[in-house]
């Protein structure tokens, strides 16, 4: 369908892209891999005719029909959300206008059997058979039920577009592209502003989808669901794999592996020769062999192993200083702007150590809550407050704001940091991959990637105890995003993200708050469990929604309330019971790792390096026991109540 052949892209002395050639037939799902800055966005922009390469072209059949979504876009204003949405069937009612003329034509002609007659029939056919196709359903429910499952609600669809953020005006964008019914869609990174539940329907979208797609995510289960091939940049070059992320990975791995043998085989076979030459080389009884392993060199095809770009983050968060028991408490917490009151009623309660997401649809006020957390928005009722010595490290995700875009990198670090970490300060830029003149680059040219890794950097500055982060891993690419969840898996503090990524929330927290329709509920376990009960509350509520009430004897609807009461009153019990067993497990993790820490440092104290601080590891090893005893405690007080409750 497509053909890239012989694709260079080069700037100055630097080449991008290097003679590239692969590909994209008909029902294709690629996924296009590599790190920021590899060049994935520029490929999609040159299939779309946007860029034009140094060498080489992009071969495109007349009557494809390409539907691209960009990272960053501009957005059309003066329309309702629907209405906006509605210039997607542009083209289908220019042909229903066209169809109409046409009609008129045929209907006032006689001349049946002329050419021109019988080409006007033939259009008429095409036109039918192609509004046949697209007519399926009225144009306007095909364009409310996508917004619906990309997360508007129906009573926002009359609203102005330039009344919604960045990312919902995203939306609206990416449902134009979807109800176009393009042969190829081209999507960079479109998870980037969507919450969970609507990366799910646009997943299940995008699984029917008949046509061909190449897709750049950051998302790895949104990659291994939709694609069933996976293109990687790498220094310049592409590697072509007909598998899913995943398994790309795992034949990855095995290639490069078996590179490396056949190439250190080859080697010692070559020096081997080199060695037989150079001994026999003025020997005249050897001469016809020595001239049989020279050409037999020369002919020699030789391996070389594909280059790897080692480049990614290296974090490690500073220790956190102890804090109290509880890191951030909100009790009937009711927050808005103005007179509109975006969440109510909500108790939350993040205690130290805890890893906490705050999840649901934009707007429902996960943001709003972390500027509540950090006083920059007071709350219209209720209270909010941290605790006792908590210190706060705050990655925000509106950096466009937040960064002086005129500010060089280096300079953005060293405006804000104080004391002997000043003299580190290259070598936390070098850790979140800034080298040589990239300190020197103004905020203003860095790509999305670069700014939020810079953000990030400022939080190893200072060693905060709880780290608020809101969508930390919009724009990083897939290893940097596996890298920081081990450094905040193993960050030994507080942390309360928010986050619609499934596959980076997925074993590194264990409580949920979920933000819906003004409430905020919160949810024990691990994500999987949370989307799974979501699941069955989604058709409940379709349940509730459309079946009709049914008419019931006064007796029977007060016997029917009663038994709802006490329903939930169960529930109530069950869900402290399951609140009091999840603390319990929390314990046992916790006091089995600080006891681990502190066989660690008795270990050192007993035979003490001449590096050893004898005093900082006494201090250290008093507050672990502090830490030890308290939890302890806790968790004896805890395991008690089974005890009084005869379980």
């Amino acid at each position: 369908m497509i053909s890239i052949n012989g694709l260079t892209v080069a700037y100055g002395g630097f080449t991008l892209l290097d003679d590239i050639n692969f590909h994209i037939s008909e029902n294709d799902k690629i996924g296009l891999v590599g790190k920021n800055g590899a060049g994935k966005s520029t490929i999609l922009k040159l299939i779309c005719g946007l860029q034009t390469p140094t060498a080489g072209k992009v071969a495109v059949p007349s009557g494809i029909k390409i539907g691209y979504l960009p990272q960053i876009m501009e957005h059309h204003k003066g329309k309702s959300v629907i209405d906006e949405t509605m210039t997607a069937f542009a083209d289908m009612y220019a042909r229903e206008d066209e169809l109409e003329k046409i009609t008129e034509e045929l209907a006032s002609r006689e001349d049946y059997e002329s050419k021109e007659y019988q080409n006007l029939i033939i259009r008429l056919n095409e036109i039918n058979d192609s509004l046949t196709y697209t007519q399926s359903e009225s144009p306007r429910v095909q364009a409310e039920r996508t917004l619906q499952g990309l997360g508007f609600k129906y009573e926002e669809l009359g609203r102005p577009t330039e009344t919604f953020s960045q990312g919902w005006n995203m939306r609206i964008e990416l449902a134009k592209i979807l109800l176009s019914k393009p042969d190829v869609l081209l999507l960079d990174e479109p998870t980037n502003h969507l919450d969970i539940e609507s990366i799910e329907w646009l997943e299940g979208y995008l699984k029917d989808y008949k046509g061909s797609l190449v897709l750049i995510s950051h998302d790895r289960k949104f990659l291994d669901s939709i694609t069933n091939r996976t293109v990687e940049i790498m220094l310049g070059h592409i590697h072509d794999y007909k598998v899913p992320y995943s398994k790309y990975l795992e034949l990855r791995k095995e290639r490069i592996s078996q590179q490396k043998a056949a190439y250190e085989n080859q080697q010692r076979m070559i020096e081997k020769s080199e060695e037989f030459i150079e001994k026999f080389r003025y020997k005249p009884t050897k001469s016809n062999q020595v001239q049989s392993r020279i050409k037999q060199l020369e002919k020699l095809e030789r391996i070389e192993v594909d280059e790897e770009d080692n480049s990614a983050l290296v974090v490690k968060f500073p220790p956190a200083p102890r804090s109290g028991d509880i890191a951030f408490k909100a009790t009937d917490l009711t927050v808005g702007y103005g007179p509109k009151v975006v969440f109510s009623g909500a108790d939350i309660e993040v205690r130290r150590g805890e890893k906490v997401a705050l999840v649901g649809r934009n707007g429902e006020g996960k943001t709003t809550l972390m500027r509540v957390i950090m006083r920059e928005l007071e709350p219209i009722s209720g209270e909010a407050k941290t605790g006792h010595n908590v210190n706060i490290g705050y990655y925000a995700q509106n950096q466009e704001d937040i960064l002086n875009k005129q500010d060089t990198v280096y300079e953005t670090l060293d405006r804000i940091a104080v004391g002997d970490i000043r003299t580190r300060l290259r070598d936390i830029l070098a850790a979140f991959l800034f080298k040589g003149e990239d300190i020197d680059k103004k905020v203003a040219v860095l790509s999305g990637g670069e700014r939020a890794r810079l953000a990030m950097a400022k939080l190893m500055l200072k060693p905060y105890n709880l780290l608020a982060l809101d969508e930390p891993t919009n724009h990083m690419d897939i290893r940097s995003k596996d890298i920081l969840k081990q450094a905040l898996k193993a960050y030994d503090g507080t942390l309360i993200i928010v986050s619609h990524d499934r596959d980076f929330l997925d074993g590194l927290v264990d409580k949920l708050y979920e933000f819906r329709d003004g409430k905020v509920k919160e949810h024990l376990g691990t994500v999987a469990e949370f989307l799974e009960r979501r699941k069955i509350e989604n058709l409940n509520e379709l349940e509730r929604h459309y079946k009709p009430a049914e008419e019931k004897p006064a007796g029977v609807q007060e016997k029917k309330t009663a038994s709802q009461q006490e329903y939930q009153a169960k529930k109530f019990v069950s869900k402290e019971e399951k609140r009091r067993k999840n603390r319990i497990l929390f314990l046992e993790k916790s006091i089995g790792e600080i006891e681990e820490k502190m066989k660690a440092i008795e270990t050192k104290l007993a035979d003490p390096a001449p590096e050893d601080d004898i005093m900082d590891l006494t201090r250290d090893y008093l507050e672990l026991k502090r830490d030890l005893d308290a939890k302890t405690d806790e968790w004896v007080s805890l395991g008690s109540e089974d005890e009084t409750s005869g379980k």
